[in-house]
């Protein structure tokens, strides 16, 4: 039989894409409620837009209703809202201030032709490789821009097109306040703040409607109520309106201008898709059939809607953070509610222009002056800071501040390259000699640039003498690791003995280990780890047990030299841990793995379920209890961190059949010391422990991140804690790992709002995240 099905044989439609069921009416429920959500957003924001970058008003509603049905039916992430972008705001002012609208047009077309060729070309994965740092300076710098034009419209004048100019006028303009615009600026900013802040139930149910609608209108309002003088929004007929022209100007100018607004679009648009899939994918509830976004297409989609809006004399249009997050968090399911919303924009450009001539244009000013102020984000500078790339954000920041976005995004593109660069060139190497052996520590990436400072520290070792070097980096290339091992042969052959550890790429400790035995490398991460030994099956009567041996023997091998020298001195020294962590004893739940901690490090206490049995209680178990006075008193740790964990065992059995009532079993026993975290999750009761960024997904997790919060209340009532948190000793902190997605979360806030917080990539290269409970000093709950 052919692998083809004959023509005429009708192919199953694939998993994704549904069969076509008949409906009444072609949008679901939560698509037409999300594109009204939308709408209101997109409204207000699309005429602040087109006000900002100084074209008519109606081409920034022209380009949200070709944002929202172009990209919403052609691009390749469905639930992304794209129209006229803030981020594009800066780029636009400059091209119409010199070029004029039309050929503004006509480039936006231009644009759009390039963004298709590229998304034929199937680069737009490319685009990720950009460095964040310059991805986030490129906004604060264009967020900078719009903020300070828009100020002097807010203050009842008029920007220049210099921002450097927009400064040097402010106190003149400040001089010459005019009260009505001030007054309006001013009612939609308090608005635009206080709307998402209104407490109680009935705040919960206003803040359904955005902040910016009600500022907007709230403003037009009290304008129109107190006759206030003040400039309007003016919409001229569409019999009037201008469409795209020929650009006229110097070539390379014409390219450059194109280049910037490519980029530009097509930088924030990919991101912004980015972006969306990890709020589908954070999203509770039944999912959308809607899988991770085609970012060709929807390249493919940014250019077609650019030419379509260029055309028809709109502005340049990008993928929006504000319009998509409301529609994803709106609960929208398909790309419907993109199209629906550009629709509705189409509708209320030809039937509300009425309506809209009653909005003062300092009311617009004031909100888009807002977005420009949260363009420059808090989390991005601690984020950049924390990665050690503020060069990289500082120099892009300014470039596109002073010299524009395309100059700046150079720059900072530059100076990345440069901090990589110094990064992987910046090599330190050390020799010290200790007991009669000399120690070589290697320090960073090992390349062909730090080979010959890595030759003259080797032949500093005297012939015949026992050498250690120790690799402490992520990489060594081939020319490297030539050097080094022609050394190792030498210095061997001449009576010495040298001992790599820390190997990296390649570099070997010991010979090739037996298939029989584990071939993990210790001290690395590492996957699959049961088929370690399922290279040889184990003969008749050698089952676990032999595994077992064979794991002991591997460690004697391969890990033992490692640590030898580090648990002498623990032997001599005796422990002195810093933290008592206490976890569930369930088999997948690795301490030593999820802390990146070493012997020495942890004070560890494994129970069935994480359970601290409170003081006194009968059937209480007196070897945690041991452990704590053991921990608190004689080894003086500072610290206390109850882990919890996803799928716990324990928790289910609570669940399931409210286990430890009664005397029962040794185990249902055990388990009566959970009741009161089973009691805690009973009820709708506020306050309830959540993940940051999602809610528990069921009621498992809810359990086990509410008997984190109340073990820690047990530890509370035993005297050595009470005691050493009177006396400012002592912190207690609670974790939760879930296991699935090997992820780590801290616990902050308060008992009333207790969240646990990501801590991925919150913590530097070489750190343990048993340092991230230390960082959060102070977060009790």
């Amino acid at each position: 039989m052919s692998a083809c099905a004959p023509p005429h044989t009708q192919q199953p439609h694939p998993p994704h894409d549904p069969a076509p069921t008949r409906r009444r009416f072609p949008v679901a429920g939560a698509d037409l409620s999300a594109a009204v959500a939308v709408f209101l957003i997109a409204l207000p924001l699309s005429l602040g837009i087109a006000l900002a970058t100084g074209a008519p008003l109606q081409a920034g509603l022209v380009a949200a209703a070709v944002g929202g049905i172009v990209v919403g039916r052609l691009g390749g992430c469905p639930l992304q809202v794209s129209g006229p972008a803030a981020g594009l705001t800066v780029v636009t002012a400059d091209l119409i201030h010199r070029y004029g609208w039309r050929a503004t047009c006509g480039i936006t077309v231009l644009a759009g032709l390039a963004q298709l060729g590229l998304g034929c070309l199937r680069v737009a994965r490319g685009a990720l490789a950009v460095s964040p740092a310059v991805v986030h300076g490129m906004l604060a710098g264009i967020g900078i821009t719009i903020a300070v034009a828009q100020l002097h419209i807010v203050l009842g004048g008029n920007p220049d097109s210099s921002v450097l100019a927009n400064v040097r006028q402010l106190p003149a303009q400040l001089a010459g306040l005019h009260p009505a615009a001030v007054s309006m600026s001013a009612l939609t900013l308090a608005l635009l703040l206080a709307w998402p802040r209104l407490p109680g139930r009935a705040g919960r149910l206003l803040r359904r409607v955005p902040a910016a609608l009600v500022a907007v209108t709230g403003a037009a309002a009290t304008a129109a109520l107190t006759g206030l003088s003040l400039p309007r929004v003016e919409l001229p007929s569409w019999h009037s309106h201008a469409l795209a022209g020929l650009p006229e100007g110097p070539v390379l100018g014409l390219v450059a201008a194109v280049l910037t607004t490519t980029l530009v679009c097509s930088v924030q648009s990919l991101l912004g898709a980015v972006a969306v899939d990890k709020l589908v994918a954070a999203r509770t509830g039944p999912q959308s059939r809607i899988g991770r976004s085609d970012l060709d297409r929807e390249l493919l989609g940014q250019g077609a809607a650019n030419i379509v809006s260029g055309a028809l004399g709109g502005l340049p249009i990008a993928g929006v953070a504000v319009r998509s997050t409301a529609n994803v968090k709106s609960g929208a399911v398909s790309r419907n509610s993109t199209m629906t919303h550009g629709v509705l924009v189409v509708v209320a450009a030809l039937l509300m222009v009425p309506v809209l001539e009653e909005i003062p244009l300092a009311s617009l000013a004031a909100l888009v002056m807002a977005v420009g102020i949260q363009m420059v984000s808090l989390h991005h500078i601690r984020t950049v800071t924390r990665h050690r790339e503020v060069p990289v954000y500082a120099v892009t920041t300014l470039g596109v501040v002073v010299l524009g976005v395309l100059q700046g995004v150079f720059l900072g593109v530059a100076v990345a390259v440069a901090v990589a660069l110094h990064r992987l060139a910046r090599t330190r190497i050390t020799h010290h000699e200790k007991e009669g052996v000399h120690h070589v520590r290697v320090r960073g990436q090992l390349t062909f640039l730090a080979v010959p400072r890595l030759s003259r520290t080797l032949h500093l070792v005297p012939q015949g003498a026992r050498a250690v070097v120790e690799l402490d980096g992520s990489f060594m290339d081939h020319a490297a690791y030539e050097s080094l091992q022609d050394w190792r042969s030498s210095h061997t052959a001449r009576g010495g003995t040298a001992e790599l550890s820390g190997r990296r790429d390649g570099v070997r400790t010991a010979g090739q280990a037996p298939a029989t035995e584990c071939r993990c490398r210790p001290w690395t991460p590492w996957r699959n780890h049961q088929a370690c030994f399922a290279a040889a099956a184990a003969p008749a009567g050698q089952g676990p047990g032999r595994e077992l041996a064979r794991g002991i023997s591997s460690f004697q091998r391969n890990t033992a030299p490692l640590v030898r020298e580090e648990l002498a001195r623990l032997a001599r020294e005796g422990q002195r841990p810093s933290q008592l962590f206490l976890t569930c004893a369930d088999s997948r739940l690795v301490t030593s793995m999820i802390t990146a901690s070493g012997p020495g490090d942890l004070f560890v206490v494994r129970n069935v379920g994480n359970l601290v049995p409170p003081p006194g209680e009968e059937h209480g178990d007196d070897s945690v209890a041991a452990a704590i006075e053991y921990a608190v008193d004689a080894l003086g740790v500072r610290s206390i961190t109850v882990c919890g964990h996803s799928g716990c065992g324990a928790m289910q059995a609570l669940l399931a059949s409210g286990a430890g009532q009664g005397d029962g079993t040794p185990l249902q026993r055990w388990l009566r010391h959970g009741l009161p975290s089973l009691a805690r999750t009973a009820g709708d009761q506020p306050g309830r422990p959540r993940l940051a960024g999602r809610e528990p997904t069921d009621a498992v997790e809810l359990l086990c991140l509410t008997n984190v919060i109340q073990q820690l209340a047990h530890l509370r009532a035993h005297g050595p804690v009470a005691r050493a948190l009177a006396e400012g000793a002592l912190e207690l902190h609670g974790m939760y790992f879930h296991v699935g997605e090997a992820q780590a979360y801290l616990l902050a806030g308060t008992e009333e709002e207790a969240v646990f917080e990501d801590v991925a990539g919150g913590i530097g290269g070489g750190e343990g995240a048993h340092e991230a409970v230390r960082a959060t000093s102070g977060r009790q709950v």
